[in-house]
């Protein structure tokens, strides 16, 4: 597969550590020693999940090699949409006036993005598309609740947009060279780790200690997953974009793999966690700062469990 076009968006508003010590009780040093958050982006009056989403596909398409019209597939991904009857591709559908295109909406959690383009794939495969929009939107903090000291402090708002076909259109396309994902609702706390039940409290995080273990160990094994068909090894990945939930997790990825820190590309410290958009959003943030044939390793994991990753060649 490949990648044609990508756009994001990052609302301008920000949220500081010092927000949450009269809500929850943590101070800033503490949420910045634990998390590697010091702001988080969210939404102005007005916007949300669709708005972000229009406005990350708006984003791309100076740059796509094709009308959008030609699109035959729209996939929103994602788990806090504003609407789960009238998705997010169905708005885009309507406001492109994108006929004939079917539109699929799909939640993993975190590894929403990703499993997002796995169904593409299969489309790709039984031909029954050529030319697919992704679009990830996240309104965390339309379902954070501030007052849980355990994840209140961590959300941050924001949306990308990938546009996709099965051959090479241009130059620029960006080569998706393998997609792996896989649920993990049996191991550990499963599908207790992280929870949205949005008539309850909101996003909650009872088992953080389980989570951040399993995400770990689960992105390096994704990793392994997209490499292993090329003969490579993680550490021959020249940037690996780890899903950005804690800063921790990728220092831990790090260590294991023994890799300097400069081989990731991160974005939490500004946005904090944009949930399933937050890797595919670094990517998009950063894709003209590398030369051409240069390769990145996507990986993620989703509260339920699950967990996934692409690996990507400039």
């Amino acid at each position: 597969m490949y990648i044609n076009a990508t756009g994001f968006y990052v609302p301008a508003g920000r949220v500081d550590n010092d927000h949450f010590l009269d809500i929850n009780g943590l101070t800033s040093d503490w949420i910045l020693q634990r998390t590697g958050i010091k702001t988080r982006s969210i939404v102005g009056e007005g916007e949300g999940s669709d708005s972000m989403g229009l406005a990350a596909i708006e984003n791309a398409l100076p740059s796509l090699p094709y009308d959008i019209t030609e699109v035959d597939l729209i996939v929103s991904a994602c788990y806090s949409p504003y609407d789960t009857v009238a998705t997010l591709a169905h708005v885009a559908q309507q406001k492109y006036n994108i006929d004939g295109a079917k539109a699929v909406y799909a939640s993993a959690a975190c590894s929403s993005f990703v499993n997002g383009l796995e169904i593409i794939e299969g489309y790709f495969a039984m031909k029954k598309a050529s030319k697919a929009l992704l679009i990830c939107s996240e309104h965390n903090t339309y379902y954070r609740n501030e007052e849980d000291p355990k994840c209140g402090h961590l959300w941050g708002d924001a949306a990308v947009a990938y546009f996709i076909s099965n051959e090479p259109i241009a130059e620029t396309d960006m080569t998706i060279k393998a997609v792996y994902t896989c649920g993990l609702g049996n191991i550990g706390k499963g599908p207790e780790g992280v929870k949205l039940r949005p008539h309850e409290e909101g996003i909650m995080m009872p088992f953080g200690k389980d989570v951040f273990l399993r995400a770990c160990n689960y992105m390096i094994h994704a990793l392994q997953k997209v490499t292993e068909p090329f003969g490579m090894k993680v550490t021959d990945i020249n940037y690996i974009i780890c899903h950005q939930a804690n800063k921790r997790i990728v220092a831990n990825v790090a260590h294991q793999l023994e890799l300097c820190d400069d081989r990731f590309i991160n974005n939490i410290e500004e946005l904090g966690n944009t949930g399933s958009a937050s890797a595919a959003l670094v990517l998009a943030q950063n894709r003209d700062n590398y030369p051409k044939g240069t390769t990145f390793g996507l990986t993620v994991f989703g509260g339920g469990y699950s967990c996934g990753a692409f690996l990507v060649e400039k």
